[in-house]
Formats: C-alpha cells, sequence, structure tokens
C-alpha cells in the first residue's frame, strides 16, 4: 500500500528527538551539538496536519556551549514535555549538570522552561541522557544515560537512581505494574507494585531493586545482538517488543548486520514472533497510540510500517532521508508518522485508512485454515481406525 509522504527541509537544524503534545503541534529537538560547527542547539515548535504541512510557530535557541536535546518525551496530557540536554562542558566539569529539563508551551504558542534536574553520573563527562519516558498516567518519568538509571516523580522531579553495571542502557518501557529497562545484554524487569510507602502520597518515589533478568532470545541462524528498543502495547501489558541488531560474526562484513523485531508474551517473558526487517540496523522505532502499527528506521536510510500483530510489512520508504532516520514519532491520533534526521530534513507520513487490516484478517484467515486442518486430520484418523 502507498502512503502520502512529504520531506520538508530544515537548513542549519540536524533533528535527534520530537514529541508530539498534539494531533498538531510537533516540538523537535536538534542542533550541532558540542561541537564547534556554528549550528545552534535548539527546540522548535511546529504546527502539522494530515495535508503534511509543516509550519515553524516557535524556537527556543539554547545557552552556547549546552548540547543538542538527544532524547524527548511529551507528558501524557501533553501539558509539558521533558528532553536530555547536557549543560556546557564547563558546566558539566563541576559536576553541576542540570541535564532533564522540563518545558511547556505557552497559549501564545513560546517554549517556556520550567525546571531542571541533574540526574547523570560524574564519572562520564561524555554521558548523556539518552532515555525519556514517562508512566502511563504521567505521574512518574525515567531517564537514563549509558548507565544511570532515574526514575522522577512529575511534577517535584524527585528522584531515586540506580546503576546498571552490565550492559549499556538503551530504552525503557513502563506498564500499571513494571518498568522494564533494555541494556544492550538483557531487560531488567522491576516490579511497581508495593514499591510505595502506603498511599498518602499518590505519586511517592518508587524503588528500583531486585529486577528479574530476562536474557536475549535466540535469533534466526545463531545471530547474537543487542537490544536497542524497549516498548510495550498500548493497550495489553501482555505484549511487548523489542528491537535487536545484530553483531556480525568475525570475518564478516561490517554492513551484514541484521535487524530482528520480537513480540513478547510477558507471562512468563516467552517469544511470540520473530522477524527480520532489513540487513543493516534500526535507527528509530516507534509504536503507534492505537496499538496498530510498528515505525522503524534503518541505517539503510528507509522508514518502513508493520503490523503491530503479525510483525508483516504493511508500506516501506526506502530513501527517507540522505541519512538514516535519528528519531520516528506518531501523533496521537496515529494518523500521521514523522521521521527526524541529522541531514536536516523531517518528513511527514499520512497512515492510510485502513492499513494493515487485509494483513490482520489474511493471518486470522490463516489460523483458521490451520485449525480445520488439523480437525480434518484427527477426524479422518478416528474414520480410518472405524471410531466414527
Amino acid at each position: 500500500m502507498r502512503a502520502r509522504h512529504t520531506a520538508h527541509s530544515t537548513p542549519s537544524f540536524p533533528v535527534y528527538s520530537a514529541a508530539f503534545l498534539s494531533p498538531t503541534e510537533l516540538v523537535l529537538g536538534g542542533g550541532g551539538g558540542t561541537s564547534k560547527t556554528g549550528i545552534k542547539n535548539k527546540l522548535r515548535l511546529y504546527h502539522v496536519d494530515e495535508f503534511l504541512t509543516l509550519k515553524l510557530a516557535n524556537e527556543l535557541q539554547l545557552e552556547n556551549g549546552e548540547d543538542a536535546p538527544m532524547s524527548m518525551a511529551a507528558h501524557p496530557d501533553g501539558s509539558s514535555f521533558v528532553c536530555g540536554i547536557n549543560s556546557s562542558a564547563e558546566v558539566v566539569a563541576k559536576g553541576e549538570n542540570l541535564n532533564c529539563r522540563v518545558y511547556a508551551v505557552s497559549d501564545d504558542d513560546k517554549i517556556e522552561f520550567i525546571s531542571s534536574v541533574g540526574t547523570l553520573g560524574k564519572d562520564d563527562p561524555e554521558d548523556f541522557q539518552k532515555v525519556t519516558v514517562f508512566s502511563p498516567d504521567g505521574a512518574y518519568l525515567v531517564v537514563a544515560g549509558c548507565n544511570e538509571l532515574s526514575m522522577l516523580t512529575i511534577p517535584e522531579l524527585v528522584s531515586t537512581h540506580t546503576r546498571v553495571d552490565k550492559g549499556e542502557i538503551y530504552d525503557a518501557a513502563f506498564s500499571e505494574t513494571t518498568l522494564v529497562v533494555a541494556t544492550t545484554l538483557n531487560l531488567l524487569v522491576y516490579s511497581l507494585l508495593g514499591s510505595k510507602k502506603g498511599k498518602e502520597k499518590e505519586n511517592a518515589v518508587l524503588k528500583l531493586e531486585n529486577p528479574t533478568v530476562i536474557e536475549r532470545p535466540k535469533l534466526p541462524g545463531g545471530d547474537t545482538g543487542t537490544f536497542r528498543v524497549a516498548k510495550y502495547h498500548p493497550h495489553d501489558s501482555g505484549i511487548f517488543y523489542t528491537a535487536i541488531n545484530t553483531t556480525p560474526a568475525r570475518g564478516a562484513k561490517a554492513s551484514q548486520r541484521m535487524a530482528y523485531l520480537v513480540r513478547w508474551n510477558t507471562d512468563g517473558w516467552k517469544v511470540d514472533r520473530i522477524r527480520k526487517v532489513g540487513v543493516k540496523g534500526l535507527t528509530a522505532f516507534d509504536l503507534s497510540d492505537n496499538g496498530k502499527w510498528i515505525a522503524y528506521g534503518s541505517s539503510d536510510c528507509s522508514v518502513g510500517l508493520l503490523d503491530a500483530f503479525t510483525l508483516s510489512p504493511l508500506l516501506r520508504i526506502l530513501k527517507s532521508h540522505e541519512f538514516p532516520p535519528t528519531v520516528l514519532k506518531f501523533n496521537p491520533t496515529s494518523r500521521l508518522l514523522v521521521s527526524g534526521s541529522a541531514d536536516n530534513t523531517v518528513r511527514l507520513i499520512a497512515i492510510p485508512e485502513g492499513l494493515g487490516d487485509n494483513a490482520s484478517w489474511s493471518y486470522t484467515i490463516t489460523v483458521i485454515i490451520a485449525i480445520f486442518c488439523v480437525l480434518f486430520a484427527v477426524a479422518l484418523q478416528l474414520f480410518m481406525r472405524g471410531d466414527i
């Protein structure tokens, strides 16, 4: 199926993070980082629509020496957003990095700073906030650098910290009762039940202790890989998704890096389905709010959509950007998908009506036929024995 899509140029603005505050309000973060290229680091507010127009409404230029916004998440009610922005190198060296920052958008479309807090350790001045995730009710926020994991209350920003010593943190996902942290080596499943001290404070600080460790699944052909993405299905916490980029075998070409998507059953953390989605690594990922579609970006510069249940491919844009996509984000109505890249472009993609309906129906028909064949075989065997 074809989809309407339009590329928009964002001159001198490499895009690294994005969040929708509403179906038509899009915040992008980007810039030149700490390199002295003359490209300013900024937050930008855009108005978008299903006609694939992109109109700049406001921008906030960050202080000189600060880093680009490298991860971002909107509060579930759209009232604010949080992003990871490292302070200047001089401030970081003093151990005063206020990397976790909260912003809001005023009624006249102005991006306004609200508050900030430091969550990264002082041992690695190169570390940055690569993970920013809200809980479904918006009461909690998880942020992480390479090995530092923090859970904060909203809006107080009171936090609890833990360090992950094995593997590098790449993503995190909330359900109502658990927090799953994806490292390169495994999934860490933290229970959130019983971690509050009484009910006198609804958003009490939660503990991050004694996680259940889920090992990486076996991949086709014996490939080994590392987790890059972790997402709960938005309407069914029994379904969980991970993306895995494989590590090329010794002596193999560096380009032979397979990408797999894995659908898990969280009851026992068993793998339901694995699908190879490319011969190069994934660079971006999102799951639509209606739970129907998975979007992924590849290092071959393509963007693809899959059926979230069957993992069947639905559409693909082969040359979405000149550089690999850095971020993908569905809007809250699941009708628009935005992809951003460091090549100073943004692409808006209109999701076609009924996308995936045929794939899901075909899967249902396949299951019905399989059941019928089994029943027919059993009946035939009973007939041959004279039992019926």
